[in-house]
């Protein structure tokens, strides 16, 4: 008689410390900066991750792997994070955790009427809130043996993802048409990197204030001249 396998049966156990354990999780995120927080959470955690930078390279994924979550950017190059949250929570079989992001709080209500679980505000840096956004969603039998080991460890992502996300940002401030995303796209850079003054040059640039623009790109190519320890 041939050998059956149980494959539940060899899935990695979720621990304490690794809560995530067995789980995948899809990071749809146009930031490399904020990208990176993610991953280093996940990974701390326990979980595999992939990461797709706009809604098209997240349809790519989804066509062909099933991930356990999905953490959704809203603000995307191709348009807007809900468009996929609400066809991944209109979907049969459901992905079992749906989470928005962003750093406007103001879209939270917007992103649970889409079919979001739960809506983590940027910057993100707490492990143990990660981690509660996504278990609170998952089943009992999902949940790790045991009292969870609760971690108030703070991410700091890698200087070097920031850097690479002025560049581009760079380069989107210089393309007319895109200049309204780039506005965005670097609002959402400075929320995560801390960077307050960059952040309301982006907001005022998004309101389409004169000389905005123009000072909005002087500002990111002076952080890019900066030290790199400075950024």
């Amino acid at each position: 008689m041939p050998e059956v396998i149980d494959f539940v049966a060899l899935s990695p156990i979720p621990t304490p410390d690794r809560p995530l354990l067995g789980l995948t999780v899809l990071i749809v995120e146009d930031s490399r900066f904020a990208s990176e927080a993610l991953r280093m959470m996940a990974v701390r955690s326990g979980a595999r991750i992939r990461r797709a930078d706009s809604l098209a390279a997240a349809r790519r994924h989804l066509r062909v792997y099933r991930p356990s979550a999905v953490v959704v950017d809203l603000g995307l190059p191709d348009g807007s994070g809900l468009e996929l949250i609400a066809d991944l929570a209109g979907q049969v079989p459901r992905i079992e955790v749906l989470l928005a992001t962003s750093g406007d709080e103001g879209l939270a209500t917007a992103a649970q009427e889409a079919g979001a679980d739960g809506f983590l505000v940027k910057p993100l840096t707490r492990l143990a809130q990660f981690q509660q956004a996504v278990l609170s969603r998952l089943p009992q039998d999902r949940q790790p043996p045991g009292p969870r080991l609760i971690s108030d460890e703070r991410v700091v992502p890698d200087p070097l993802a920031l850097r690479d996300d002025l560049i581009l940002a760079s380069d989107l401030l210089g393309d007319q048409p895109r200049v309204a995303y780039a506005a965005q796209f670097v609002a959402t850079v400075a929320r995560s990197a801390g960077d307050r003054s960059l952040a309301e040059a982006a907001a005022a640039a998004s309101r389409g204030e004169a000389g905005t623009l123009d000072r909005l790109a002087v500002m990111v190519q002076d952080r890019l001249a900066a030290p790199r320890a400075a950024i």
